[in-house]
C-alpha cells in the first residue's frame, strides 16, 4: 500500500510531488522531505498524512507552508499537543499535529489541520537515523515507497489508520532524490536497486560525493541506497561540534563524540568458540506473505536449515491468525529430521489469514530451554502488526533466555519491528528485498549466532585536563565478531592548548582479548546540523517514556 494524504473519510488527497534531500555523514543518514500536495475539494478540508520513518530515528524539524503563511513545530509532550491542536480547529485556525504512533514507532501521523478548497500546501519534515551495515559492507538507506497495512489483532479495541491501495503504474506524483556523502573514508561506490545518475565526487580524496535519482522516477517502490566506503569495517571516532547558541555544558552545547566499533579476532579464535545450540524458525504465513515474499522467506529458511551445524536442535513454527509447528518440542539435528522439515517447509503457503505474532512467541518462551544448547530465535516476517510495541516488549522480558534475529521480507517490512525484535533480543537484524542479497546476509547471521557474543567492552578514554566524558548511549547487550555498532558520548569542558583526544576500547571473545585505539579531533568544524547530536539524544528520550509508560 502506498502512504499517502488521506481526508477525515479515509479517502486519498492529491500529492503533486515528493522531493527528498539526504546527506550522509559516515554512518549516520539526514533526511529532508518534503511533499506537495493541494485540496481539489470544493470546502474546507481536514486531512491526515500517514507515511513511515525508521524505527529509531529522531524527527528533528516539521514545518507547513500553505500560501504565505508558514507553520514551524515546536516539540511538546503529546496530551498537551493534542489537545492544543483541537482548540486551534475549534477556533477556526490552521493547525498541524505530527504524532508518533502508539503501536510502532516506524509509523508518523500528520494531522495538517483545515486545508481551503484549491489550496495548496508544502509539509517539509526533517529526521536524522543510523544506516545499517549490510553483510557486503554497504551501508543501506531505504526510502520505503509504501506503507503496509498493519495486521490487528482480534480483540484488539484500537482504531487502525487504513490506507487507500495506488497501484504503482497509478501514482500521481514524482519523486526527486538527491544525495550527498561524506566519510573519513574514500567513497568507493554508490548502489541501488532504481536507475541512479553518475556518481560526482567533490574531491580529489574521494571523501565527498554526490549522486542523484535518475530524472523520472515514479515512487512505486522503495528506493534503496548502498553506499560503500574503502576500509568500512575498521573502527572510527568522529566528532561533532555543538551549538554555538546553546549553554556549554548542555547535550547541544558540548561536541558529541560517535564511535564506530567493529570487533575482529583472528581466524584461529573464532573457528574455537563456534557451538551448537537449539534453532528455533518462526515462519510468518499470513495473507500478506504471498507471492513472492512467502517464496522468499521459504528460500531464506531452507538455506538456513542447510547450514545447521551437525548435533544442535531445531524446530520450526509458523503462524498467521493460529500458529503450527513441525515438531512437538525440538529435535536433534540430523540427516533424517532435516529431511522432514524440507519437506513440510515446501508446502508452506501465505494461508493462515491475519498476523498474529504475539501467541506463537509466548508458546515458544514457555518451552524449557535445553541444557548446553543456547536457544537462538529466528523471525521471518513482513511486520505487518499493529501492536508492535507490546511484541517488542515480549522479546525484551525474555532476553535472558534466547537470542533473538530477524529477517523483514519485501519491501515495506517494518523496520520497527525487524529492528526492535534483534535490539531487544541481543540479535541482529537483515532485510530481505531481493534474492540476490539473500544469502551473505543470511550466513552473516548464522555465524553471529553460533559465535558467543562480545564480552567485556570498556572504554578508557585519554582526554587533555579540564575535559571530560559522559556516556549516551545505554550499555551494549549484544556485539559480535564484525558486526558494526554506534556508541556516542558527550565531551564537556575545553583546553585551548590539546588539538586531540584518544579512547581505547577493550573486547573479549570466549577469553581471548582484543582492543583498538581511535584518536579523534577536539576541534571539530561547526555548523554541521547537528546529525550526531540529535541521534545522541535519541536514547534517553526513549529511555523517558519507557519509564513514564512502566509507572502507569
Amino acid at each position: 500500500m502506498n502512504c499517502g494524504l488521506l481526508n477525515a473519510q479515509k479517502e486519498p488527497v492529491p500529492l503533486k510531488r515528493v522531493e527528498v534531500e539526504l546527506e550522509v555523514r559516515a554512518h549516520v543518514a539526514t533526511v529532508v522531505s518534503t511533499l506537495n500536495y493541494e485540496n481539489k475539494e470544493d470546502k474546507p478540508l481536514e486531512a491526515v498524512f500517514v507515511f513511515p520513518l525508521p524505527g529509531d530515528a529522531a524527527v528533528c524539524h516539521f514545518s507547513a507552508k500553505i500560501g504565505q503563511t508558514e507553520i514551524v513545530a515546536e516539540v511538546k509532550e503529546k496530551q498537551k499537543a493534542r489537545e492544543e491542536y483541537d482548540d486551534a480547529l475549534s477556533s477556526g485556525k490552521q493547525a498541524f499535529l505530527l504524532e508518533e504512533s502508539d503501536q510502532s514507532p516506524d509509523i508518523f501521523s500528520l494531522s495538517v489541520g483545515s486545508l481551503r478548497p484549491g489550496e495548496s500546501a508544502s509539509i517539509r519534515l526533517e529526521y536524522v537515523t543510523e544506516l545499517a551495515v549490510q553483510a557486503d559492507e554497504g551501508l543501506r538507506f531505504c526510502l520505503p515507497a509504501v506503507l503496509n497495512p498493519r495486521y490487528q489483532p482480534r480483540g484488539s479495541e484500537d482504531v487502525c489508520i487504513q490506507v487507500t491501495s495506488v497501484p504503482a503504474s497509478l501514482v500521481p506524483y514524482s519523486l526527486s532524490f538527491s544525495a550527498r556523502v561524506s566519510s573519513p573514508r574514500p567513497v568507493s561506490k554508490v548502489e541501488s536497486n532504481c536507475p541512479l545518475d553518475a556518481l560526482q565526487y567533490l574531491n580529489t580524496e574521494q571523501t565527498q560525493a554526490t549522486v542523484k535519482l535518475a530524472a523520472g522516477h515514479k515512487f512505486d517502490r522503495d528506493v534503496e541506497l548502498l553506499i560503500y566506503y574503502k576500509d568500512a569495517h575498521q573502527p572510527t571516532a568522529v566528532v561533532e561540534a555543538g551549538q554555538t547558541s546553546a549553554k556549554p555544558g548542555s547535550l547541544m552545547g558540548d561536541p558529541v563524540v560517535m564511535l564506530s566499533l567493529y570487533p575482529e579476532f583472528p581466524q584461529a579464535v573464532t573457528s574455537s568458540v563456534a557451538s551448537c545450540g537449539e534453532f528455533v524458525f518462526l515462519l510468518d504465513r499470513s495473507g500478506s506473505m504471498d507471492g513472492s515474499r512467502i517464496k522468499s522467506a521459504r528460500e531464506t529458511l531452507l538455506l538456513l536449515l542447510k547450514s545447521l551445524p551437525m548435533g544442535c536442535y531445531f524446530n520450526i513454527y509458523s503462524f498467521g491468525s493460529c500458529h503450527e509447528h513441525i515438531f512437538s518440542e525440538s529435535v536433534e539435528y540430523s540427516q533424517k529430521t532435516m529431511e522432514e522439515a524440507l519437506k513440510k517447509i515446501e508446502e508452506m503457503g501465505a494461508d493462515l489469514g491475519g498476523t498474529e505474532i504475539l501467541e506463537p512467541l509466548k508458546h515458544i518462551y514457555s518451552q524449557p530451554c535445553i541444557p548446553s544448547q543456547p536457544r537462538q530465535l529466528f523471525v521471518f516476517t513482513d511486520g505487518e502488526v499493529w501492536n508492535t510495541k507490546e511484541v517488542i516488549h515480549l522479546v525484551r522480558k525474555n532476553s535472558g533466555s534466547h537470542r533473538c534475529f530477524s529477517f523483514g521480507i519485501g519491501e515495506g517490512a517494518s523496520s520497527a519491528l525487524i529492528n526492535g525484535l534483534a535490539k531487544e533480543g541481543g540479535g541482529h537484524a537483515q532485510f530481505i528485498t531481493d534474492t540476490d542479497r539473500m544469502q551473505p546476509k543470511v550466513m552473516q547471521s548464522l555465524r553471529f549466532a553460533l559465535h558467543p557474543a562480545v564480552e567485556d567492552i570498556s572504554f578508557k578514554w585519554d582526554l587533555p585536563k579540564g575535559v571530560s566524558v559522559t556516556a549516551l548511549s545505554p550499555p551494549i547487550t549484544a556485539l559480535f565478531q564484525g558486526q558494526r555498532s554506534l556508541v556516542y558520548a558527550q565531551l564537556t569542558g575545553q583546553n585551548s592548548e590539546a588539538t586531540e583526544g584518544c579512547v581505547t576500547v577493550k573486547y573479549s571473545l570466549a577469553g581471548h582479548p582484543s582492543q583498538n585505539q581511535l584518536h579523534f579531533s577536539l576541534k571539530p568544524a561547526e555548523d554541521t546540523g547537528l546529525p550526531v547530536h540529535r541521534l545522541a539524544a535519541r536514547p534517553g528520550s526513549d529511555s523517558l517514556e519507557k519509564e513514564e509508560k512502566e509507572s502507569r
